[in-house]
């Protein structure tokens, strides 16, 4: 059961989310909460809010947590499968000789290790045959120090994480010196910005977006853009099928999904459709952001009564990562995007209720409690409900990603 928690990717070296690193609000400086938490408080969030199980946040991936020492020595609880979580740990106390002994009782667990570490000092070589991943800040490091240094670890069979890697340029030099996986949201950026225009092929797309974000819908307009692609009926029926959105009826046509969902819902997944289409070959990862935040955003939206029809609120979260998706600044793609005012105004820095919302789930997916504490109040939302509805959106977005991957979940590695 879990209520107060964040997660960010860890990427493979082809861009493909390989886990999640989770970070618990309830816990010691985000570690896994004790098992001696108050057992009245842990009874209240069950009955009151909506929680998680490990695969929900981790969306069937890899789970990363860092746990406390007394917890790992006590024992971890028998409902973490040593297949799906790798246990970090933390290599900042200088000639702690129990880190080791913790390493080899981990390891006797069953659980992978990755050690988390800024240094690379020779003192670690004896920890190589207990631990399978290490961590680097790569902030912190010199680069010639570590191209000296990264061997040592490789040739152990000990795979490497470059953490900290926000640009593409990062994320590039550490794949060629020979790192296996990268934690940051470089893949959230742009690779290299273009104020080209639009290729004719996605024109159809951004005709979608217009129509999404209009308060009238003309759905014979809309009918028969979709109807003359075979990919975006496909994907409009395999979105609107999902068990995730509709349990109970199969959906056939946008007019049948149009009477049966109603406007306002069929915009969101014409926004849905469009932006799926324009993402080509970006990492899976990027839309399945872009969808969490559009959910949550969207369901604060109906807390606070904004953004209804059209679902700005929504909009916002949905688009809010466009300037990665097509390599372009965002203030120069708003200007060819029939968006409204408010939505124009948030995605491009502006201040306003709909920005206040963007800026609360980049605040969920650091695992920034502070900032979410801050937010709460200026919105006046309880934190409890904030961390509901985030979860909501987490199993939302968990649920449309399944709709436009075929091969999702992928096997843990």
């Amino acid at each position: 059961m879990f209520a107060f928690i964040a997660r960010q990717p860890i990427l493979d070296r082809d861009k493909k989310v390989f886990a999640y690193e989770l970070f618990f609000r309830d816990g010691k400086n985000n570690c896994y909460p004790s098992v001696e938490r108050d057992t009245t408080t842990s009874k209240l969030i069950a009955k009151n809010y909506q929680t998680l199980n490990l695969d929900d946040i981790s969306c069937s991936k890899k789970s990363f947590i860092n746990f406390q020492p007394e917890t790992l020595m006590s024992g971890l609880p028998a409902s973490l499968d040593p297949e799906n979580v790798v246990v970090e740990l933390l290599a900042d106390r200088s000639g702690d000789s129990s880190l080791l002994d913790m390493c080899k009782h981990v390891k006797k667990m069953g659980f992978k290790i990755a050690l988390e570490d800024s240094s690379l000092e020779p003192r670690w070589n004896e920890y190589l045959p207990f631990i399978d991943l290490l961590k680097v800040n790569t902030n912190t490091e010199n680069l010639d120090f570590l191209t000296k240094n990264v061997n040592r670890f490789i040739d152990a069979n000990v795979q490497l994480i470059a953490d900290k890697v926000d640009t593409q340029n990062s994320f590039n030099t550490f794949r060629d010196m020979g790192f296996d996986y990268f934690q940051g949201y470089f893949f959230a950026r742009p690779e290299s910005v273009s104020n080209k225009n639009l290729p004719t092929s996605k024109l159809t797309l951004v005709e979608l977006m217009g129509a999404s974000s209009s308060e009238s819908f003309d759905v014979e307009s809309i009918n028969n853009v979709i109807e003359h692609d075979v990919g975006l009926s496909y994907m409009l029926l395999r979105f609107i099928n999902n068990p995730t959105i509709n349990k109970r009826y199969k959906i056939t046509s946008l007019r049948h999904a149009l009477n049966y969902m109603g406007e306002v819902e069929i915009k969101k997944f014409i926004a849905l459709l469009a932006l799926a289409n324009l993402s080509d070959d970006k990492p899976l990862e990027l839309l399945h952001l872009s969808f969490v935040r559009a959910k949550f955003c969207d369901l604060l939206g109906a807390e606070k009564n904004i953004g209804s029809n059209p679902p700005t609120a929504f909009l916002v979260g949905l688009f809010s990562m466009l300037d990665a998706l097509l390599d372009q600044q965002m203030e120069h793609l708003i200007e060819k995007l029939p968006l409204v005012d408010e939505v124009k105004e948030a995605l491009c820095g502006g201040q306003n209720d709909l920005s206040m919302f963007l800026t609360l789930a980049k605040a969920f997916e650091s695992g920034n409690w502070l900032k979410v504490i801050r937010i709460s109040k200026i919105l006046n939302i309880d934190q409890k409900l904030l961390h509901s509805l985030f979860n909501e959106a987490i199993l939302w977005g968990n649920g449309v990603r399944k709709s436009i991957s075929p091969h999702f979940p992928s096997s843990k590695a």
